[in-house]
């Protein structure tokens, strides 16, 4: 069994982060994304140094995260992979006045201004401080065992 294969036994949130840098909006599927601090908000996501997108959301100055629904599992498939242009095409969302694309019907969604960049391994740890933040009802989306996923909260 690989690392990544006993990791997959975790089960995430699944979120979309977004960026604009050189006049191109990024967008990438995350699972690594927590908090840091609630005094001041901060979050943390990581993300790979060979991504292709690595230079946009390292030296772009802000990200957005989105916290995707349970029933945008299409969403969470359509920015893990292919060319960038392509993954905002027909995607409801809204441009932040900081330039970061929010996108219509997450759950929750944390716009950050980067504050640090700690080098970890083969990826890079991207620290925010929060900036703006809002959430409706619903449950998000979760992975597990290389599957999505819902998991409703219940009283006991």
């Amino acid at each position: 069994m690989s690392i990544k294969e006993a990791m997959s036994r975790f089960t995430t949130g699944v979120t979309v982060v977004t960026t604009h840098f050189q006049g191109q909006d990024w967008g990438m599927t995350c699972n690594s994304f927590n908090t840091v601090s609630l005094e001041p908000a901060m979050v943390l996501w990581s993300i790979r140094k060979e991504a292709t997108s690595h230079q946009a959301f390292t030296q772009s100055g802000s990200y957005l995260v989105n916290v995707l629904q349970s029933d945008q599992k299409d969403t969470a498939m359509r920015f893990a992979s292919g060319p960038q242009a392509e993954r905002f095409v027909g995607q409801a969302c809204e441009r932040t006045d900081h330039g970061n694309m929010k996108l219509h019907g997450s759950v929750a969604w944390f716009e950050c201004k980067l504050v640090q960049v700690v080098t970890a391994g083969d990826h890079d740890i991207l620290i925010g401080e929060v900036l703006g933040y809002g959430s409706r009802e619903g449950d998000g989306l979760v992975y597990a065992n290389r599957h999505f996923g819902v998991l409703t909260a219940f009283a006991s």
